[in-house]
């Protein structure tokens, strides 16, 4: 059987890393994108020393021009996808009175419209993908509770991953007959540099593991094509199980 090959976005830290750690171990190829050249160079070797061909493509989530060009030189280095890993994401948190409407919409610009480019842009390739020898494709983005259940705070970057998640069931919805699903994992805070700044109010130790969330996300990859799985949430252990 031929190589699956995925695309990773917001790949060279974090969830992102460590997702494509574990699909590259798995035999997959793998075209790894982030914002910043040398983290991301580091990365894709460090990736290529599992036997897979890894490509690295540069690309600001809030570009449509550069989403374009990242989905179109996956395609052209692979000519297949087989998974789409929506991870990249921004995150800003602020009570709804004051909160700058210019940086909600810099939020629905990289947390959904990136997404919803990308998806666009791949789907006559996932759809190719899907007829093929796996008989599916995958569309999984790192989606949030937040976005699930309300939090303080939280209203900007939980509406726009609310909006990411109906992304996902709505594609379900036109594309699942045909192979292509979708899955919105939702976790809790992730013990990550994005919820460093948290961490006098959530104990790191308290967060949900980042290797937990990869673990998650690359079994979805091995699912077959008879299971559509919308959504996922994950929860920190405690009493209250709808907390970030």
């Amino acid at each position: 059987m031929t190589a699956p090959a995925a695309l990773v976005t917001g790949a060279s830290r974090g969830i992102g890393a460590l997702i494509a750690e574990k699909l590259a171990t798995a035999g997959w190829d793998l075209t790894v994108s982030a914002r910043s050249a040398g983290p991301l160079q580091e990365r894709a070797a460090a990736l290529a020393g599992h036997g897979g061909t890894v490509r690295a493509v540069t690309a600001d989530m809030g570009s449509e021009e550069e989403v374009l060009a990242l989905a179109d030189a996956h395609v052209e280095a692979f000519g297949r996808v087989d998974a789409l890993v929506l991870n990249a994401g921004m995150g800003s948190i602020g009570a709804i009175a004051d909160f700058p409407a210019r940086r909600f919409d810099k939020l629905y610009a990289v947390n959904v419209r990136s997404a919803f480019v990308l998806v666009q842009r791949l789907l006559p390739t996932l759809r190719t993908s899907a007829a093929g020898e796996r008989g599916t494709a995958k569309v999984i983005a790192v989606s949030s509770l937040t976005g699930v259940a309300g939090e303080p705070l939280n209203s900007a970057y939980g509406a726009s991953k609310a909006a990411l998640t109906s992304l996902c069931e709505t594609l379900n919805t036109e594309e699942s007959e045909g192979g292509v699903t979708a899955t919105a994992v939702c976790p809790g805070y992730v013990a990550t540099d994005m919820t460093a700044p948290l961490a006098d109010q959530v104990a790191p130790e308290a967060m949900i593991d980042a290797a937990d969330v990869a673990e998650l996300v690359v079994a979805l990859t091995r699912l077959g094509r008879s299971v559509v799985v919308p959504s996922i949430p994950m929860t920190r252990p405690g009493p209250h199980l709808w907390r970030a």
